[in-house]
């Protein structure tokens, strides 16, 4: 079975660009660590309907990850500073 050509993707949001900006510059980061920011949605009970996930993976393998429990849209740098400095990474 040939495999399907996946959809052309299209370019991050202009917010999600600053919360990637944000997170560098709160962590102190070079650009060879990657910063990924997903959103993923719920319908599972107990669980809030969106939240967002923010990974970040240097080239020396050490990856770490925080959730957040709010979508992407609504994340401000208040929200990255609290968790992203005064939580420890999953």
């Amino acid at each position: 079975m040939p495999l399907q050509p996946r959809p052309a993707t299209t370019r991050p949001s202009p917010h999600l660009r600053e919360l990637r900006d944000t997170v560098r510059a709160l962590l102190g980061l070079d650009d060879d660590t990657a910063v990924i920011i997903r959103q993923f949605a719920y319908t599972e009970p107990g669980r809030p309907p969106l939240e967002t996930v923010v990974a970040v993976l240097s080239m020396d393998g050490e990856a770490h990850r925080w959730t957040l429990h709010l979508p992407a849209d609504q994340i401000t740098e208040h929200d990255l500073r609290a968790t992203l400095l005064h939580h420890r990474p999953n």
